[in-house]
C-alpha cells in the first residue's frame, strides 16, 4: 500500500495528508475547492515549519513531505492510483453517503474505502457501495499529525483482512490504533459528547461559568482542556451533530442537545473557527477570553 487518497482539505483531511506523507505515502488530496486545496497546503507547510523549528524534522524530510502531495478538484483523477481513499468530508451522512457511492462506482474492487466519520454509522455508509467488505472507519484524532490514537471502526460487513491491513498501517504511521464496533458515537465520542454536554448544560442552568467549568475540570480530572474549550477546538456544530447522531440512534434523553448549543450554533457561534463560541478567538493571539455573552456582567442565558 503506498498510494493514498484524502477526499476533503479541511482541518482533518489536511492534517490525514500532511501524516501520511510525511511517512512516505504518496498523497493525492481531493477538494471541489481549488482555493480550500491551496489553503490546505499552506497550512501543511506552516505546521511543517512548526517541526522544523521544534528539531522534530529536517530540512530534507520537509521539503520530500511537500513533494509527496498532489491536489485535485477531480475526484476521479484524484483516486486514479489509489490503494486506499479516506474520506474527511463535513459531517454529514447524506454527503457521505453519495460521495461513497461514488467512490464504489470508480474505484478498483481492491481498493479500501476509510471515513474519517466521528460518528457516523460505518455499516450504513458500506450499505450504498459494491464491495461493502471493504469499507472501515478511521477516526484520527486532531491535531492528526500529533495525536496518536487512530479509532479503527468495522462496519457489520467489514471483513478480517481490511481490519488488519488498516491496523497494520495505522502503526506504519506510529499511531495506536484501537479497533472498536459500529455503534452510534463508537467509543471516543459516546463518552466525550455526553461530557460536553453536561459541561453546557452546567453552564445554562447557571450552577458556574465558563472559566469555573473549565477549571474543574482540568484541575480536578487533570484533563489538558476544559470541555467547553474542547467543544470550541472540535466546532460547536460538529458536536451538535454527534449528539444528534447518538440522540437518533439510542433515543436515550441523556443525548439530547443541551438548548444552549443549539442555539449558538443557530447564531453561528460555533467556536475557534468562527471566532467566537464560549471563548472568543482573534487571529495571532492565545489568549483566552470568555465570550461576551458568557461574562459575569452581561451573562443572560
Amino acid at each position: 500500500m503506498k498510494n493514498i487518497t484524502v477526499i476533503g482539505s479541511g482541518t482533518m483531511g489536511n492534517g490525514i495528508a500532511h501524516t501520511f506523507a510525511q511517512h512516505n505515502f504518496e498523497v493525492s488530496l481531493v477538494d471541489i475547492n481549488p482555493g480550500a486545496l491551496n489553503k490546505a497546503v499552506q497550512t501543511i507547510t506552516s505546521n511543517l515549519d512548526r517541526q522544523l523549528k521544534k528539531g522534530a524534522i529536517d530540512e530534507q524530510l520537509k521539503n520530500d513531505t511537500l513533494s509527496r502531495i498532489k491536489i485535485y478538484t477531480n475526484l476521479q483523477q484524484g483516486v486514479a492510483n489509489a490503494d486506499l481513499v479516506i474520506e474527511a468530508a463535513t459531517e454529514n451522512r447524506e454527503i457521505k453517503l453519495k460521495l461513497f457511492k461514488q467512490l464504489s462506482d470508480i474505484c478498483d474492487d481492491k481498493v479500501i474505502l476509510a471515513s474519517n466519520t466521528s460518528s457516523i454509522s460505518i455499516t450504513q455508509i458500506a450499505a450504498v457501495t459494491k464491495n461493502p467488505g471493504n469499507v472501515i472507519g478511521m477516526h484520527f484524532m486532531n491535531p492528526v499529525p500529533v495525536m496518536k490514537l487512530i479509532e479503527v471502526i468495522r462496519g457489520y460487513a467489514t471483513t478480517d483482512h481490511v481490519t488488519q491491513t488498516v491496523m497494520q498501517l495505522s502503526k506504519t504511521l506510529g499511531k495506536d490504533p484501537v479497533e472498536v464496533n459500529d455503534y452510534p458515537g463508537f467509543v471516543a465520542n459516546r463518552i466525550l459528547m455526553p461530557m460536553i454536554n453536561e459541561a453546557v448544560y452546567t453552564l445554562y442552568e447557571g450552577v458556574a461559568g465558563v472559566e469555573e467549568i473549565d477549571t474543574v475540570m482540568k484541575l480536578g480530572m487533570a484533563h489538558p482542556m476544559g470541555p467547553l474549550q474542547l467543544a470550541d477546538f472540535i466546532g460547536l456544530d460538529v458536536c451538535l451533530a454527534i449528539l444528534k447522531v447518538l440522540y437518533d440512534g439510542f433515543g436515550n434523553q441523556k443525548y439530547a442537545p443541551c438548548p444552549l448549543l443549539v442555539n449558538m450554533v443557530t447564531a453561528g457561534h460555533l467556536g475557534a473557527k468562527s471566532g467566537n463560541g464560549f471563548y472568543k478567538y482573534t487571529q495571532g493571539s492565545k489568549e483566552l477570553i470568555v465570550a461576551d455573552k458568557f461574562t459575569k456582567n452581561s451573562l443572560n442565558l
